[in-house]
């Protein structure tokens, strides 16, 4: 028998989570009942009296699953009928409710609770630590080893859209055997826009100028725009700017404390090395300046970088 409660109640922000977590509870009920019926429904164009419809005893006994999506955004009618249903009970449905958050449709969440639903969280992920954990947990899933570096590799590469973060460990973890390195992910991801910005700000704040003009000269001429790279080159100077102001204390003290993963910590505290305050502010103020030029602020966006390149590792070099 399914140990799937009648009612289960998914409330977080994070849809990808929020959508992991009613499939695999549909699948669940389904192992005992492979023939139960799924009926969808969305909130938003939901009619009144049709939750009743769903839920209600069928004469032939035969059992539903209803998975009601976004109540968050459901008017009076959907809340009012939800809660009908949940504090008479549907003995031969199991009703699935997916909200995302905030303060809409509280009174059909308080019954859901009061009735005893399961509640599964889908937390929002934000911060890279959290990332980096959701990338290696992707892994772990599919039976795979990640190394920390390739982590951070394929954050920097694929971007932090949980989708695709997703997908990119779906395919290497498909199309890759051992453990999943930095090499791997840059022979698969290497090319990416993200990938390239990250290693201009690497060369840049490392003091390497020939190298970093290069790697930008060569992403704009093969069409990337200006904008990416400056956000990119912003957020590692910030970022050594935190850690270097954070004091002492491990990589993942400091990770939790800042809410960057602990790779972060180390490559900013590595990077922070041949800098000092006056130095590290005027890089951050150029790069602000460069990001008002690439946005439309300045008459030639492609200077803008270079300019902010060019004092960035004129800056580092002293």
């Amino acid at each position: 028998m399914t140990d799937v409660p009648p009612l289960v109640l998914i409330t977080g922000p994070e849809q990808i989570l929020a959508e992991r977590a009613a499939t695999s509870t549909i699948a669940l009920v389904r192992e005992s009942d492979p023939q139960a019926e799924l009926v969808r429904i969305e909130a938003a164009s939901y009619e009144r009296g049709d939750l009743q419809l769903h839920t209600s005893p069928s004469l032939f006994g035969d059992s539903k699953i209803v998975l009601v999506r976004d109540l968050d955004e459901g008017r009076e009618e959907l809340i009012a009928d939800l809660v009908d249903v949940v504090t008479a009970g549907a003995p031969d449905a199991t009703l699935i409710v997916a909200h995302k958050g905030g303060v809409r449709g509280k009174k059909a969440l308080d019954a859901l609770k009061k009735n005893g639903a399961r509640i599964i969280d889908a937390p929002a992920i934000k911060s890279d630590r959290d990332k980096s954990a959701f990338v290696t947990n992707e892994f772990r899933s599919a039976g795979r080893k990640v190394a920390p570096d390739a982590v951070r590799a394929l954050l920097e590469a694929v971007g932090k859209d949980l989708r695709e973060l997703a997908s990119a460990c779906k395919q290497l973890a498909d199309d890759t055997e051992g453990l999943v390195t930095a090499d791997v992910v840059q022979r698969y991801y290497g090319g990416k826009v993200e990938a390239t910005g990250f290693r201009v700000a690497d060369a840049a704040i490392g003091g390497n100028l020939p190298e970093a003009l290069r790697l930008a000269r060569h992403a704009l001429a093969s069409g990337l725009d200006p904008v990416p790279i400056v956000a990119v080159l912003a957020s590692q100077l910030r970022q050594i700017a935190r850690v270097a102001t954070a004091g002492r204390g491990s990589s993942g003290a400091l990770a939790k404390e800042l809410g960057m993963a602990p790779w972060q910590v180390d490559r900013a505290r590595r990077d922070a090395k041949g800098w000092d305050g006056t130095r590290l502010g005027s890089a951050i103020q150029a790069v602000a300046a460069a990001d008002f030029d690439v946005k439309g602020g300045g008459r030639d966006p492609v200077y803008a970088l270079e300019r902010a390149i060019m004092t960035i590792a004129t800056a580092r070099n002293g």
